[in-house]
């Protein structure tokens, strides 16, 4: 063979057992032969320096760190989902497509809902040109370098024309435990679950550190409409050797759809990724045409989600965690057990009144489950399994950090730490600035946070932006290489100048000024000069003008700026070129225009998630029921004071599902 010859023969090769290995899981060789494969072909290409080429599989990890992130705007929007937990829900689902469709009865495609993150990829000419995150739906990151790492995604196919693919990428479950086991030996903090590590590596700036994470993509979608139907498109996706899960079942009916959920969460245990639901989908396109979209979901598709896993386990101890303002939080310290994809060794109690009405004692067992499939809660207690000799539990009568005394405030269901300068409570105040509701500085984890505090380089949230200046203390800290530091101030420098007022003044974490009180606010006053402008008692005046935020909201507003600390670290924000960007403009014409809402207790998503959701399709979100509030939202544990404050205004009272309804553009199930 000439060496060309070779060199194609050789891609030939590499690609096929990639994808033996990497998607059907059945290997033809072993890796040592797998290896000397790849070791010829970079010999040969180190002697013909021609051959290479960006599709050569030598390429894949080969870039090194990019400057910074990159916007790319999707062509098509990547659209959520709805979703439901309950059969009657899919079945309304079922009615409102087949009232569209008329007498062109649908027929569906059930799969699994993978839990990872979301991707799109384009081929152009048979070549991988681009690979992009999900973002907001309509601007991702172009993470292209990173996704080219992914042994199972083929650098080139057959087909030549334009592919653009949504799929989920995914670490399977023993890839994770491997993985983990090399950080625990590294003394790194090991990854929570395979959909963390796996969002995590597709951002990283350097794609040698994605290739460490042995990423795997699956994909449930081909946006280019060259064939008639769903299942279709699948099938030809498979052909040209692209990973797909190969689970999808076309369903001629509802029955037939309820059917395969029972199949598919006995299933998915052995399943080696997670999978936390399934996706109903119209199969023919020229349906989805006729059944369109609302201005969040597609009218032709929803995913079912399976019902939390609970697992029983002992308590070992009870324990409080201190928050930002000071609520005392009681912990159940657990016999590690497996739960949903993770091992979790503590779960919340709530508050003092929920230890006592479930009497959760040293020594239970209980059982737990994650709240929205992320948090681990306990659920309830075995009785008959209690041990002799348990006490019930006494609350602290001494903050756990500061040893202040504790006091319990007239209806409130917290203890509380009074010191305002607590280490624990400046901790937890820095940690809450940095989370995603809020500034969203998403290398600066737990962890990390407490090293910080620990060696004074962290005394308020505006510490956090003199980082950038102190690069050499913090590449002395454990676990912290050169890269690493560099994505911390990245992730610094883009919140410096990347977010709205809200989300600053959610950060700041006021005194009953959460994430709708702050966006009220910070529509009134759009930034931070604006906001200081105004003298602290007319500022309570203004603000109680606005709706939604009531007295006890303007005043503690006024209160916090009328404290010299305060303003002198608000300050040193604007010294240290903290500005805000101006939000999207309300939607006016959404199916929820014109309407209020208040949300309260667990939904199936994060209260923030629903109240975007809300505000994308023209509703208005009130932190508290008000005269003007259109509906109260009722989760699960919904407090009683929001039922009596909707009963005593006129606020009807409506469910997820007819939220959710509305959010669909069917106001009349709700």
């Amino acid at each position: 063979m000439t060496p060309e010859e070779r060199h194609r023969e050789l891609l030939r090769q590499i690609a096929e057992h990639d994808h033996r290995y990497h998607v059907l899981d059945a290997p033809l060789i072993s890796d040592r032969d797998y290896d000397a494969l790849f070791a010829e072909l970079k010999a040969l290409e180190q002697q013909h320096p021609e051959l290479v080429h960006p599709d050569s599989p030598t390429q894949r990890v080969g870039a090194r760190a990019r400057e910074g992130v990159t916007k790319v705007a999707h062509q098509h929007p990547m659209f959520s989902l709805d979703n439901t937990y309950s059969e009657d829900e899919l079945r309304e689902f079922d009615r409102r497509v087949r009232d569209v469709l008329a007498e062109d009865a649908p027929s569906y495609v059930a799969e699994p809902k993978l839990d990872g993150a979301s991707l799109e990829v384009v081929y152009e000419g048979g070549r991988l040109v681009l690979g992009a995150t999900r973002g907001d739906g309509r601007i991702g990151e172009d993470v292209t370098a990173n996704v080219r790492t992914i042994r199972a995604l083929p650098l080139m196919i057959a087909d030549k024309r334009k592919l653009t693919l949504r799929g989920e990428v995914v670490i399977f479950k023993r890839d994770l435990a491997a993985i983990n086991e090399l950080r625990i030996a590294k003394d790194e903090e090991p990854f929570a679950n395979p959909r963390n590590a796996a969002a995590g590596a597709l951002r990283v700036l350097d794609a040698r550190l994605s290739r460490e994470r042995r990423l795997r993509v699956f994909f449930y979608d081909l946006v280019e409409r060259y064939y008639p139907s769903h299942h279709e498109a699948l099938d030809a996706l498979a052909t040209l050797g692209l990973p797909t899960h190969g689970l999808q079942r076309v369903c001629a009916n509802v029955d037939e759809v309820l059917a395969f959920v029972g199949e598919l969460d006995q299933k998915r245990r052995t399943l080696p990724y997670e999978t936390d639901g399934l996706v109903v989908k119209v199969d023919r396109f020229e349906q989805r045409e006729l059944l369109g979209f609302t201005s969040r979901f597609p009218r032709w598709a929803i995913a079912y989600k399976f019902e939390a896993e609970r697992a029983f386990t002992v308590v070992r101890g009870i324990e409080t965690d201190l928050g930002r303002t000071g609520a005392l939080t009681p912990v159940a310290i657990l016999d590690p057990v497996p739960l949903s994809g993770t091992v979790v060794a503590r779960a919340s109690l709530h508050n003092i009144d929920y230890v006592k009405d479930k009497d959760v004692r040293i020594g239970d067992t209980v059982s737990i489950e994650k709240a929205g499939e992320i948090i681990p809660q306990v659920i309830g207690v075995s009785l008959e399994r209690r041990p002799d000799g348990t006490e019930p539990w006494s609350p602290p009568t001494h903050c756990p950090v500061c040893n202040s005394a504790v006091s319990r405030g007239e209806d409130e269901a917290a203890l509380r730490c009074p010191n305002a300068r607590c280490p624990g409570r400046v901790k937890a105040g820095i940690f809450y600035f940095t989370r995603r509701g809020a500034m969203d500085v998403d290398r600066l984890g737990w962890s990390l946070v407490e090293q910080l505090v620990a060696t004074g380089m962290l005394r308020d949230v505006s510490d956090i932006f003199t980082l950038p200046e102190r690069r050499a203390e913090l590449l002395e800290l454990p676990r912290m290489a050169d890269k690493s530091v560099d994505n911390v101030l990245a992730a610094i420098a883009e919140a410096r100048t990347g977010r709205t007022f809200g989300r600053l003044l959610t950060g700041l974490g006021i005194p009953l000024v959460g994430n709708v009180a702050a966006n009220a606010i910070a529509a009134r006053y759009p930034d931070l000069p604006s906001l200081l402008a105004v003298e602290p008692p007319a500022l309570s005046e203004a603000l109680g003008e606005i709706h939604g935020i009531g007295p006890k909201i303007a005043d503690s507003m006024a209160r916090y700026l009328a404290d010299a600390e305060n303003r002198a670290l608000l300050q040193k924000l604007l010294d240290l070129g903290v500005t805000s960007t101006v939000p999207d403009a309300p939607i006016s014409d959404g199916p929820l225009s014109g309407s209020s809402f208040c949300v309260s207790g667990t939904l199936s998503e994060p209260r923030e998630q629903i109240h975007a959701l809300i505000r994308a399709a023209g509703g208005v979100v009130h932190e508290r029921v008000g005269k003007g509030t259109t509906y109260l939202v009722a989760g699960e544990k919904v407090g009683a004071a929001k039922i009596t404050a909707a009963e005593k205004r006129g606020t009807k009272m409506i469910r997820e599902p007819e939220l959710r309804a509305m959010l669909a553009g069917n106001p009349t199930q709700a």
